[in-house]
């Protein structure tokens, strides 16, 4: 990493890719293209049944070997054995972020300041996993006596975009032979989502999952108060639920706590205190940030979709990630090579926004998920040192499924005016296992027909005008100017092992970038700010705070409220 008195813009490396951008930032992509016909192999990289293709990117052989340079004078090897290790990476909480313990294998070990965690880890695990058991088998039983059959986790941020994205993504791998279990995921703070399962859901055989690192997390604690009311308010009253047993006798509120509820946090005390009984809780740890955190027990949802065994093989694919980010040179290691690629849009190019658009439908919350992972990670204006930065870091990420996307903003990117780098996700296979043939023959062509829109719109991004026929002279608004850089990531297929391997893949990007720009990917006291400051307006709202000392905006709009309260 940088050191206290060398910023990255300093850097020899730096300005050499300063000066280079110059003479290179004018060059249209069907120019390098039209000069190197091995391109493709120069700049796609194949591991862990990934394929990462950069060859679309603005850059040459020389690009990249200056960004290799400076990938070498920041630090970056050092830097990913110090996070792999266990170093206390993440300097403003003074410890490791070591999400990449959670997946470790068994016969692992890792000391961590005279302290091996893995057995720890698989403790975790392992208590998980007899939890998914007696749900799977229809042994959970509510306060009556009933199977549980909706479960609903109640969490925000890192502790519901990753379990959400991962139980979407891999909700074909869902085992068959399981007592049914339906899982659900309620995280605004207005309760919206919540009202509408607490309106359709069976009280009797609901249990609801608190996911929350702290145990503090405004968001989540009043979604779960209200939860535990809803249940308490029906369940004591179970003898006059409609079909109750002539004989059924009042549930007390204990037992209502211990039968519908799980906990999991790093926060054992705060759980027991709000009322989860300590065979429900789940640990993980401080020195996981709840946005890496699905690979532990905050992966309990996951687990529960697609059973123990496809999560440890999700485990595995980010296993096989860490160990190629580890072992790899720079030059094919596809985590640097990402990371190197995102730095010379952002810092020489000056291309600040960024698309995440897959290309299968599996992966429709791909995009919420990195935009938490890179935004929350690396959305920083302060160095390690705490310098103020006088260089961009992370760019404005966004996205949505490619194929919808389509017919909404890729006006902009064919034809606006604002530089834009795209992420093209796409499977090559999939639909082998349908089994009626015609059906499957069918899926397979829509399959086809979406690789087909996949590969055209990073074409067309590319040459603009030249990936069209010559059929004469075009009015300008129907032509394209090209020169769109984009990034396609393959994957063989879409499996536990593969989306491990890509989540891990975007996960050290974001690290690589945070070492060149000398910044922690690990706090957010961004989000911090804002949670303090919505605390003491609350306060104001309800009556129990100067109004006065607000803002004349912020006044208007809570007198707004009351009033509107009082209509």
């Amino acid at each position: 990493m940088a050191s206290a008195t060398a910023t990255p813009d300093t850097l020899p490396a730096w300005q050499t890719l300063q000066q280079h951008a110059q003479a290179l930032k004018h060059v249209h992509l069907k120019n390098l293209f039209g000069e190197d016909p091995s391109r493709w192999q120069h700049f796609t990289r194949q591991v862990a049944g990934l394929t990462l293709d950069l060859s679309k990117q603005r850059w040459d052989d020389d690009t990249l070997e200056h960004l290799l340079a400076l990938a070498q004078e920041a630090g970056v090897p050092g830097a990913i054995e110090a996070l792999l290790s266990g170093k206390r990476v993440n300097v403003s909480e003074n410890r490791p972020a070591l999400h990449t313990a959670l997946r470790l294998p068994a016969d692992a070990s890792l000391d961590v300041e005279g302290e091996d965690i893995v057995g720890a880890v698989h403790d975790s695990l392992a208590q998980m996993e007899r939890l998914v058991q007696r749900l799977h088998a229809g042994q959970w039983r509510g306060a009556t006596g009933k199977p549980i059959r909706h479960v609903v986790n109640l969490g925000v941020g890192g502790s519901d975009l990753g379990p959400l994205m991962v139980t979407h993504a891999l909700a074909d791998y869902r085992p068959s032979d399981i007592h049914p279990v339906e899982v659900h995921f309620a995280s605004t703070m207005d309760g919206s989502q919540l009202a509408d399962y607490l309106s359709r859901f069976n009280p009797e055989t609901t249990l609801f999952v608190l996911s929350s690192k702290s145990f503090t997390t405004i968001d989540t604690l009043s979604n779960a108060n209200t939860a535990r009311d809803w249940l308490i308010g029906r369940l004591t009253q179970h003898a006059d639920l409609p079909d109750a047993s002539p004989h059924a006798k009042p549930i007390s509120e204990a037992l209502i706590l211990r039968q519908h509820f799980i906990g999991v946090s790093a926060s054992p005390d705060k759980m027991s205190e709000w009322g989860i009984t300590p065979d429900h809780q789940l640990m993980f740890w401080e020195w996981v940030g709840g946005r890496y955190s699905l690979w532990g027990t905050i992966g309990l949802p996951i687990a529960l979709v697609i059973g123990m065994e496809n999560f440890r093989e999700l485990l595995a694919g980010a296993h096989a990630m860490d160990r190629h980010f580890r072992e790899a040179p720079l030059e094919d290691n596809l985590p640097v090579l990402l990371g190197l690629a995102g730095i010379w849009n952002v810092n020489f190019l000056d291309i600040r926004a960024h698309s995440i658009l897959p290309y299968d439908g599996r992966l429709e919350y791909f995009a919420a998920y990195l935009e938490q992972l890179e935004m929350e990670s690396n959305g920083k204006s302060v160095t390690r040192q705490g310098q103020a930065v006088n260089y961009s870091t992370c760019p404005v990420l966004w996205g949505q499924l490619g194929p919808n996307a389509q017919h909404a903003f890729y006006q902009l990117l064919h034809q606006g005016t604002q530089p834009v780098v795209c992420d093209f996700i796409a499977p090559l296979k999939r639909y082998d296992e349908v089994e009626d043939p015609d059906t499957r023959r069918h899926l397979k062509a829509q399959h086809r027909l979406a690789l087909a829109n996949c590969f055209a719109q990073s074409r067309v991004l590319m040459l603009g005008n030249d990936a069209l026929e010559e059929d004469g002279p075009r009015p300008e608004h129907k032509r394209y100017r090209g020169n769109q850089p984009s990034t396609t990531v393959l994957l063989d297929k879409l499996t536990p092992a593969t989306l491990g391997a890509l989540i891990a893949l975007y996960e050290h990007k974001v690290f690589v970038q945070a070492v060149i720009w000398d910044i922690n990917p690990f706090d957010q006291w961004g989000v911090e700010l804002g949670k303090q400051i919505a605390t003491d307006t609350q306060a104001i709202i309800d009556g129990e705070g100067d109004l006065g000392r607000m803002d004349a905006s912020s006044r208007g709009l809570i007198e707004a409220f009351w009033a509107a309260e009082q209509a």
